[in-house]
């Protein structure tokens, strides 16, 4: 409905117009600059800074036509020259506002006609070409896009970054929930259509949780194809409950299906399950490279709020999953985090009981422990451990504890452990019972020191183990199969050990000064030397029946332990009466400087230096044990991170000729490396290199909308802050041994990522095998801030898994559960399922 009228009366803007009762329910005020009375027609026209209210409605427009025939009220918005809308028609009923181009309303009916309305929603907003409002809950659209765009809500900007376009829509309003509902809905970008397609969408604007489709990221692995990863649905449960499920779809016939479960109870606890089960088919079938494998992962993780219960706390880290899982994976989020390389996988179930006036703390523990390249696994069901707290022996008589008797400390505990060595496949079946193990351990430890003339700390100590086990070993060699045997018998049996310790120890300290004019002033040397003696006797001895002997194939007396490969470990043979130097070592130098307030600057050259060397007087042969150098320091103001690690052995080493292996003999005095490692790491940044800059006050301008986070200069170019990270870590070790030539291991790993833009960043990582001369592995990401939404792009170019992942995804709130761009749960984003 048009009207374009030239109204030459006027009438005051406080006049009232007051229609029949009948009519209307409520009155209808009105003003304007200009207003026209029809009476023949019954029509009142109202011209510029137009307004009428109406119960709980109030409209404004540049034009307003009310006709009482059929109960119509239509509004108009300001045209320029051209004949096109410049100011739109606001509408504001219970406390919401509406812009729309044209607005009819029936008071009969209540319903109403709107074009081009803009409504706002939460953090977005709806614009229809045509909306009808049947009530005051539900609204029907045609051709509508939605979109959460900041700058587009605000018109700082006509074009949304991103929207959604449905040509059918309907907002349903309740008590405590809005939601759209529409038809076939796609995404565009900058106006571009998009391929995300859905043939229905529920866009819930609610601070409530709510269910949502989880869009994928979508890509290309070399191994399975192009695919979609992480295509699923959302839907809480309750109060305390929510699951998600997700699929991963491949092209060439491989699919993960992934189940989530997440669960809180506030100041109780938290926790979720997941699985993983799916099918990965790789080559062609009917080729020799075709290959089809199951796999499965199941996880659980639990955690106690430790307001819940001081005294009884429960625990669980389950992840479980079957051999070949991370080689035929099938989520690529793996690939990118790097758990591919994972070579093993552990789970633990803890249960700990503490008491009120007992000193004793009880912990029960179930652990499963998978490793990968043997195909094994360590399961201990149940462990149990029983730690008494450390208490004094004696009490004192003065309250301050004096002398090696008042400083005499215990420590003990029990620890009972069923622990078993078994293959997957015979996970609690009658093999994997037939190998249990059960053992029972009990540990005393007594400790005392005092101070010995000022400056010396002397100490004392011994230790007794006291074990139980159910199984015991009996080894001979077999003729008849020419290979030695081991039988277990199924007895109980035990043994009890013990050593004792004294040490004493000081620390001295020096210090080199330099000459004035010097810039370094003084070098602090720190050392803490201390000797110990340990004594324990020869367990190994025929008389304590902890070992026994067997003819090998050589008819040579070859001596086990009965308790060998036993779940409570073997007594040591031998007797040790061992004398034991330590050295350790601090060393810093103080050096001048102008960026230190105190003009002084303290300079770590060694953290610690600690050299360690024992003599054993009881060994019949190589008393001398090896020699060795540890050392930690750091340099640039903590930056550079230094480990190193020296092992040398005093006795030399022969080799006879085409032998690749040698013969360590008693000729003391050679000294050779038998080992050597450094790591070093260097966090790298913008930070440390660059010189801070206050945009603000150095540039003249500053961007709007789009360009905001710039600053341009005289020349107009922009300026911005290009921040940047890079760890640096490299690693060499060197292992000898008895071998002639030992081995090496050395890598480079690289960490990092730029900031092109404020908008643009990249990031990667890759580790570079010195020895072999490749890339072991890496990784680079690209991400792309659109404002309101992100645009990602991870991809692994060479190894084992070639893949590339490309995903787009909302920020707003009100989308991440109906799109679910972040995974809003009870738990964070970044959970590890």
């Amino acid at each position: 409905m048009r009207e374009n009228l030239v109204i030459n009366d006027t009438i005051s803007k406080k006049d009232t117009i007051v229609v029949k009762k009948e009519a209307l329910e409520d009155i209808l005020r009105t003003k304007a600059d200009d207003q026209r009375r029809d009476v023949p027609k019954r029509m009142t026209f109202l011209i510029k800074n137009a307004q009428v209210k109406y119960q709980d409605m109030q409209i404004d427009a540049d034009y307003i036509s009310i006709d009482d025939n059929k109960n119509l009220i239509y509004a108009r918005g300001k045209l320029d020259s051209l004949g096109k809308i410049i100011e739109p028609v606001i509408t504001t009923q219970g406390g919401k506002k509406y812009e729309t181009n044209e607005f009819q309303y029936n008071t009969k009916t209540r319903q109403a006609i709107a074009y081009n309305a803009r409504t706002e929603e939460s953090e977005g907003v709806i614009v229809a070409n045509k909306t009808k409002k049947y009530n005051d809950s539900v609204f029907a659209m045609r051709h509508g896009i939605y979109t959460t765009d900041e700058y587009f809500i605000k018109k700082k900007d006509t074009a949304a970054d991103y929207h959604l376009l449905a040509s059918n829509i309907k907002l349903i309003k309740g008590k405590n929930k809005t939601q759209v509902v529409t038809g076939p809905i796609q995404m565009y970008i900058e106006r571009v259509p998009t391929p995300l397609i859905m043939p229905f969408a529920i866009l819930p604007f609610s601070d409530k949780r709510s269910a949502g489709i989880l869009i994928p990221s979508f890509g290309e692995r070399e191994d399975v194809g192009f695919f979609l990863n992480g295509l699923g649905y959302y839907q809480p449960i309750g109060e305390h409950f929510d699951l998600k499920v997700l699929a991963d779809i491949y092209t060439k016939g491989s699919w993960n299906l992934r189940p989530e479960m997440n669960y809180v109870k506030k100041y109780r606890y938290s926790g979720n399950f997941a699985a993983d089960v799916g099918t990965t088919v790789r080559g062609i079938k009917g080729l020799d490279d075709y290959t089809k494998n199951r796999t499965y992962r199941i996880a659980w993780r639990h955690t106690q709020d430790t307001k819940a219960n001081p005294f009884l706390t429960f625990s669980a880290s389950v992840d479980i999953v079957s051999t070949k899982f991370y080689n035929n994976t099938i989520n690529n989020n793996y690939i990118f985090n790097q758990n591919v390389l994972n070579t093993q996988q552990n789970s633990t179930v803890t249960v700990t009981k503490r008491f009120l006036k007992l000193p004793a703390t009880i912990t029960g523990t179930a652990s499963y422990s998978q490793n990968f390249a043997t195909g094994f696994a360590d399961l201990r069901l149940p462990q149990m451990n029983v730690a008494i707290n450390q208490f004094y022996l004696f009490k004192s008589k003065t309250g301050m504890r004096q002398g090696l008797l008042e400083n005499i400390t215990v420590n003990t505990g029990l620890n009972l452990t069923n622990f078993v060595n078994t293959e997957e496949g015979e996970l609690f079946k009658k093999e994997m019972w037939e190998k249990m193990q059960t053992g029972l351990k009990n540990n005393i430890g007594l400790n005392t020191n005092t101070t010995v003339a000022k400056y010396f700390t002397f100490s004392l100590g011994a230790n007794i183990d006291n074990a139980l086990t159910t199984k015991t070993l009996n080894r001979y060699y077999d003729p008849v199969k020419s290979a030695v045997v081991d039988e277990v018998d199924k007895n109980i049996s035990g043994y009890s050990t013990f050593s004792t310790s004294a040490s004493i120890q000081t620390t001295l300290y020096g210090m080199l000064k330099f000459k004035k004019g010097s810039k370094i002033e003084a070098v602090r040397h720190m050392m803490t030397p201390g000797i110990s003696f340990t004594y324990s006797p020869d367990f190994g001895d025929s008389k304590f029946g902890y070992y026994r002997n067997y003819y090998n194939a050589n008819g040579e007396l070859t001596p086990y332990s009965i308790f060998e490969k036993g779940i409570v470990g073997s007594p040591t043979s031998g007797m040790m009466g061992a004398l034991g130097l330590t050295i350790g070592n601090n060393v810093e130098m103080k050096v001048k400087s102008k960026k230190d307030s105190t003009g002084m600057k303290k300079i770590k050259l060694f953290e610690s230096l600690t050299l360690n060397a024992n003599y054993n007087f009881a060994a019949k042969d190589h008393p001398w044990s090896m020699i060795t150098l540890n050392g930690q320091s750091s340099f640039f103001d903590n930056k550079l991170s230094v480990n190193t690690r020296l092992s040398l052995d005093p006795y030399k080493t022969i080799y006879l000729p085409g032998q690749d292996t040698g013969i360590r003999t008693e000729d003391f005095g050679s000294f050779s490396v038998q080992g050597f490692d450094v790591q070093l790491s260097y966090p790298l940044s913008s930070e440390i290199f660059g010189e801070k800059v206050d945009y603000a006050k150095k540039y003249s301008s500053k961007g709007e909308i789009r360009n905001e986070n710039y600053y341009f200069d005289d020349d107009n170019y922009a300026r911005f802050s290009q921040a940047w990270t890079l760890n640096v870590n490299a690693n060499y070790a060197y292992s000898r041994g008895t071998t002639r030539t030992g081995n090496k291991i050395a890598s480079v790993g690289l960490d990092g990522s730029v900031k092109l833009t404020p908008y643009w960043n990249i990031s990667g990582s890759t580790h570079y095998d010195m020895i072999t001369k490749q890339l072991a592995y890496g990784r680079i990401g690209f991400s792309r801030d659109q404002r309101s939404f992100t645009i990602n792009f991870n991809w692994v170019p060479f190894g084992q898994y070639k893949v590339y992942d490309f995903f787009i995804g909302i920020k707003a709130n009100i989308l991440s559960d109906a799109l679910k761009y972040k995974d809003r749960s009870f738990t964070q984003p970044d959970a590890p399922f």
